[in-house]
């Protein structure tokens, strides 16, 4: 079933909901694929609002699915050459078609502007999605996060 949720550009009162979702979307989905250590060292607190408006200030282009209360429950953002930076969602909404509803959105925008492709990294959980989505795996990144040892994917999509 499909959450009942609207897909809008980013405001900049949406930063503090934007700021808890990245961690609890860490540690809630996160930790389906990850080890605590791994979820600890991606996302050891919730990010500050002010980075969040830092980050959606900085020329991407940032969408949000906002619940009936209109409060950010997912986002996604695309940066100007095409890297899908961010795409996370609240736990109580995975597996509704929310990132799906919201990588279509940036599809579409990155086709509309004309950019060649869309490239990504993207994790253990987030790959399907992707992939769903006609993303293709180019590399698997293992590297290290705060001394812990992580993994995820390189993916490409070809839009032209």
């Amino acid at each position: 079933m499909e959450a009942a949720v609207v897909i809008r550009p980013y405001r900049t009162d949406d930063a503090p909901s934007m700021a808890q979702l990245y961690y609890d979307a860490v540690h809630g989905l996160g930790r389906r694929a990850y080890s605590a250590a791994q979820a600890a060292a991606w996302a050891p607190a919730p990010l500050q609002p002010i980075d969040v408006l830092n980050r959606a200030a900085d020329g991407r282009m940032t969408f949000v699915a906002a619940n009936a209360r209109d409060q950010a429950v997912a986002y996604v953002d695309l940066e100007p050459d095409g890297h899908v930076d961010h795409l996370y969602c609240h736990p109580d909404f995975a597996g509704q078609g929310v990132a799906s509803r919201l990588l279509e959105t940036v599809i579409q925008r990155a086709v509309e502007q004309g950019l060649p492709a869309l490239y990504v990294e993207a994790s253990e959980l987030a790959r399907p999605v992707f992939e769903r989505h006609g993303f293709a795996v180019t590399a698997r990144r293992d590297f290290e996060v705060r001394g812990v040892p992580i993994h995820n994917y390189a993916m490409r999509r070809e839009l032209t």
